[in-house]
């Protein structure tokens, strides 16, 4: 099959297959002689395990050590096991900031409960002020928790 009809199949977009492909996760497809990519239903089946994992929120380097084991079926999967328990636990920990920043946000939305002029707003006020001693000013972001684009 062609790019166009693997991304259909799988849902996923073609840049995104393409971006797989770089990254060494998608093994290269065979080429016609028009130098078109052809794929086969291994391809497909790997993207939607890739693509699993991804929804799983699971890094690119996770799902490579996830790839070899699935690629050496007679391995013992004790690393899979333990790749999966630090996964739990950094998710557990994520939960933890989304909780914190969620009660942030709503602090900050109590500063202006109704609507008025922007030069009275409570919450432009509240963050023009300097942030708290000791608060992290870039690593308190949580990526991951705006449900962007992920390849």
């Amino acid at each position: 099959m062609k790019i166009g009809e693997l991304a259909r199949v799988t849902g996923t977009p073609v840049e995104t297959i393409r971006y797989y492909e770089r990254e060494g996760l998608l093994a290269a497809p065979a080429r016609t002689d028009g130098n078109f990519r052809i794929y086969e239903d291994t391809h497909a089946e790997r993207l939607s395990f890739i693509r699993h994992c991804r929804s799983l929120d699971m890094s690119l380097d996770g799902i490579r050590i996830l790839l070899r084991f699935k690629d050496a079926p007679g391995a013992n999967c004790g690393d899979v096991n333990t790749l999966l328990d630090a996964h739990i636990v950094h998710v557990a920990a994520r939960i933890r900031e989304l909780r914190v920043l969620e009660r942030q946000l709503k602090s900050l939305r109590e500063q202006c409960p109704q609507a008025r002029d922007a030069a009275h707003c409570g919450i432009l006020h509240e963050l023009s002020q300097p942030a708290c001693p000791g608060a992290p000013i870039s690593g308190g972001h949580v990526h991951g928790a705006h449900g962007g684009v992920r390849k």
